[in-house]
C-alpha cells in the first residue's frame, strides 16, 4: 500500500524545493528548459536531482545517459529506493534519474495502487536534505506520470512557447494546479511561466509576451530563452548548453533563469557562471 509520505519544504526549511515542469502541449521545450535550468542551478551551487518522468526519456539522453539499469519505472513500480537510481552526470552537483520507455507500463500500474496519485512524494520523501532543488520532467500530457509529479511538488514552472495558441493551453493547466491543490497537494504553487523559443524580432513573440503577462503578471519570468542553435546541437553531445557552449545566448539565458528561481527563493547564488564539472 502506497503511504502520502512526509512533504519536504524546499529550500528555505528542511528538504528539498521540487519542481515539476509541466505542459501539456509537446514541443515547448519543456525537456530542453528542464535539463538546462537543472544544470545551471548546479553550476550556482545548488544540489540538484532531476527526474526524467517521460517515458521518452529525452532528458536522460540529453545527458549521454546510457545505463538506465535502475530507473524511475523501478522506484513507482518496484518500490526500489530513489536513491540507488540516481547517478552522476557530466555536470558537477547534478544527478539524474533516468526513464525508459517501459515507465509508460507505470501509467497502467499505478492507477491499480491505492495512493498511487502520491508514489513519487513517497519516493522521495526518504532523500532527505541530500538535495537543495529537484526538478521533474514531465511528459507532455496530463496523465498519471503527471499528477505524481504534481503530486510530489512543490512548485510549477510552465516553458511556454511564444506562439499563438500559447494561452489556451496554458489556461487549461493552470486550472489542473488548482484543482490539485484543493483535491490532492495543497503546498502547490504556479511557480513561474517561462517564455521559450522567443524571436525578439517577431512581432507575434512580442504580442504573446504581452498577452502571457497581462493574465499572470509577475509569475512570468523576467528572463526570456531564444531561438537558438547552440541549445537544440547541445544534446546530440551528451551536455547541457551551458556546458556544451557556456558562452552562447541560449547558455546565458538559463544562468539568468536560475538566478532568477534561487532569488525568488530567496538563495543567493555561490557563483555568477553556470561550469561543467
Amino acid at each position: 500500500m502506497l503511504g502520502f509520505g512526509k512533504k519536504s519544504s524546499g529550500p528555505s526549511g528542511e528538504g528539498p524545493h521540487i519542481i515539476a515542469l509541466a505542459n501539456q502541449k509537446g514541443g515547448v521545450g519543456k525537456t530542453t528548459t528542464t535539463c538546462n535550468l537543472a544544470a545551471a542551478l548546479a553550476g550556482l551551487g545548488q544540489r540538484v536531482l532531476l527526474i526524467d518522468a517521460d517515458p521518452q526519456g529525452n532528458a536522460s539522453t540529453g545527458f549521454g545517459i546510457t545505463d538506465r539499469t535502475q530507473n524511475l519505472y523501478h522506484i513507482l513500480g518496484a518500490n526500489r529506493p530513489a536513491k540507488r537510481a540516481a547517478q552522476a552526470t557530466k555536470v558537477r552537483g547534478l544527478d539524474l534519474i533516468p526513464a525508459t520507455v517501459d515507465l509508460a507500463g507505470a501509467e497502467i500500474e499505478l492507477i491499480d495502487q491505492e495512493g498511487w496519485k502520491l508514489a513519487l512524494a513517497k519516493a522521495l520523501a526518504p532523500l532527505g536534505e541530500a538535495y537543495d532543488f529537484i526538478l521533474i520532467d514531465c511528459p507532455p500530457a496530463l496523465g498519471p506520470l503527471t499528477v505524481n509529479a504534481l503530486g510530489a511538488a512543490h512548485s510549477v514552472i510552465v516553458p511556454l512557447q511564444a506562439e499563438f495558441y500559447a494561452l489556451e493551453g496554458l489556461s487549461h493547466l493552470v486550472r489542473t494546479i488548482d484543482r490539485l491543490r484543493k483535491t490532492l497537494n495543497p503546498n502547490l504553487a504556479l511557480g513561474g511561466i517561462v517564455l521559450t523559443m522567443v524571436d525578439t524580432r517577431n512581432r507575434l513573440s512580442n504580442q504573446v509576451d504581452t498577452d502571457v503577462r497581462a493574465h499572470f503578471g509577475d509569475k512570468v519570468f523576467n528572463t526570456h530563452i531564444p531561438r537558438n542553435v547552440r541549445v537544440s546541437e547541445a544534446p546530440s553531445h551528451g551536455l547541457p548548453v551551458t556546458a556544451y557552449d557556456p558562452s552562447s545566448a541560449g547558455a546565458q539565458a538559463y544562468v539568468e533563469l536560475a538566478l532568477e528561481v534561487l532569488r525568488r527563493h530567496g538563495k543567493a547564488p555561490e557563483a555568477k557562471k553556470a561550469k561543467a564539472a
